[in-house]
């Protein structure tokens, strides 16, 4: 069955040329020129990737991530003329897995197109769940526990999480979890977005963000899923 993308974008021409490559990679694509008509297609339909233009004519694509971040980990890709690492961190923080900014080569975005679409989907496997220090993954539906309460992550937090605790207590570099997470694309993402990641799935799983005991920082090396701290221990 043919992935469902949605791309919401008020760029007529570009709208044009990129439902048009999509559709010959074998997409199915419907497309939305401002935030209300984005709105009422994500209300009635299922899609397995969202293409959001940042600057819309009623509103901003960031405020459209938010609302589909409360009820959905859907993979999600902002468009933005804007070159500014704030603007890429707020998206990165609210919620987007990708983040491309205009002008862009045809080529380089339907690789990341496809490197998303892929992500969402390789969550399977022979282990149908994690568990470790009060988390539970249960990875064929695609879900998170803390301690049996449901944490919604992205399919990207989601990813790296997995990553991690089927790592338990190895350092892993910062160049080894680009290579997964990102499927290989490090030129499209740097130090600074994974850090953010980090502390985006901090947020989420650790008790004190702060001062986290699942996911450390070893200096200079990289991070680990910590097995030995207590966080996961009934009291």
């Amino acid at each position: 069955m043919a992935k469902q993308i949605l791309l919401v974008e008020d760029d007529l021409s570009l709208i044009g040329g990129l439902s048009f490559a999509m559709k010959k990679e074998g997409y199915e694509v419907e497309t939305a020129h401002t935030g209300m008509e984005a709105d009422r297609l994500w209300a009635d339909g299922k899609y397995d990737l969202v293409i959001l233009d940042v600057s819309l004519p009623d509103g901003s694509g960031f405020d459209l991530c938010k609302k589909m971040r409360r009820v959905s980990k859907v993979p999600i890709m902002f468009l933005t003329a804007a070159d500014e690492e704030t603007d890429m961190i707020m998206g990165l923080d609210i919620g987007g897995d990708d983040y491309i900014t205009k002008p862009f080569k045809l080529a380089v975005f339907l690789s990341r197109v496809n490197a998303l679409l892929r992500r969402s989907g390789d969550f399977g496997g022979q282990v149908s769940e994690l568990n470790s220090n009060g988390i539970r993954v249960e990875l064929i539906k695609g879900e998170v526990y803390k301690k049996e309460e449901r944490v919604d992550l992205t399919a990207s937090e989601f990813k790296l999480l997995c990553f991690f605790m089927e790592n338990p207590d190895i350092v892993l570099s910062p160049e080894q979890i680009l290579n997964r997470l990102w499927d290989c694309d490090e030129n499209y993402v740097d130090n600074n977005s994974l850090t953010v990641y980090i502390r985006r799935l901090r947020k989420k799983i650790e008790d004190d963000p702060g001062h986290p005991e699942r996911i450390v920082t070893v200096r200079r090396m990289g991070y680990k899923w910590n097995t030995e701290c207590k966080c996961g221990e009934a009291k």
